[in-house]
């Protein structure tokens, strides 16, 4: 390992960087050197933007990956080798916008009885229920179930964060059946490898499984059922504060982008053409002939 990928590391654990961020930002960097096949240390601005220009224009990658290698330059730059043009001269790519596909109840519901394999089953209605990111979800212990206040805890979310969401009585049903079959001890959905959690690739592999296995024509990932729980917590009613500390959000903007799917929020909403007062058709003289 070179002293610079050291030192790198070493800056990440420092901020207590999530590993799925670490891992990234190293194999960007990677990746850039190999590129231009010298040390990121010999590198400056215009190196940074031709791999920019390379990433969109030759491998025509989407903003959000060019946006994580974008993220892995800057702390490079910026933070381990604390070059005063780290940030100004890395831009960063702006994200489109665009509205996530929501299943309906309907769907939710088939997609879920579509799963043959328990643990399967129990993991994508974990996601759900409790509106889980998959790493949430395969990161869950058996004593992270609390049945006795009806929480699952969440440890170390996103952004290192622990939070408590709710626990659902059908949920607990659906786990207590899993557990009395499969017997979990510490991860409560151990993978093949012992000592450790289902994989992510594993999940979603299995969320594909039955996504073929409902028909179901619209796209089904994992984080599919994270957007149908606050889409459907909110057209029930729930605030979108509530939303916002059950999903572990930063910023209520992010929660707030739920407004725009709800249908029974927004498509229900009664259009001011209808609220017009309606006028009463014109008398028309008598037609004599």
């Amino acid at each position: 390992m070179t002293p610079l990928r050291q030192r790198m590391l070493e800056d990440m654990a420092i901020r207590n960087l999530a590993a799925n961020t670490q891992s990234a930002y190293l194999q960007q960097v990677i990746a850039y050197a190999r590129h231009f096949d010298r040390s990121p240390a010999e590198l400056g601005p215009e190196e940074v933007r031709a791999y920019q220009v390379y990433l969109t224009q030759t491998r025509m990658l989407a903003p959000s990956s060019v946006s994580v290698a974008t993220g892995a330059l800057r702390f490079l730059y910026k933070v381990t080798l604390k070059r005063p043009w780290g940030i100004d001269e890395i831009p960063m790519p702006k994200r489109p916008f665009k509205l996530p596909v929501i299943l309906s109840r309907e769907e939710v519901m088939h997609f879920l009885d579509a799963i043959g394999n328990r643990k399967h089953r129990a993991i994508l209605m974990t996601a759900y229920a409790a509106g889980l990111r998959i790493s949430e979800a395969t990161h869950l212990k058996v004593t992270d179930i609390d049945s006795q206040r009806m929480m699952l805890r969440v440890d170390q979310g996103k952004g290192r964060k622990d939070r408590y969401v709710m626990l659902s009585p059908r949920l607990l049903d659906e786990l207590r059946t899993y557990w009395k079959a499969e017997h979990p001890t510490e991860w409560l959905f151990p993978g093949d490898r012992p000592g450790q959690p289902i994989t992510r690739d594993a999940v979603g592999q299995a969320c594909q499984k039955a996504h073929r296995a409902s028909d179901i024509k619209k796209t089904i990932t994992p984080h599919s059922l994270r957007h149908a729980f606050a889409t459907h917590l909110l057209e029930s009613g729930t605030d979108v504060r509530t939303i916002q500390l059950l999903l572990g959000h930063r910023s209520l903007a992010t929660t707030s982008r739920y407004l725009k799917v709800a249908t029974s929020t927004v498509c229900a909403t009664a259009s001011p053409l209808d609220l017009l007062p309606k006028a009463e058709p014109p008398v028309l003289p008598p037609v004599h002939f």
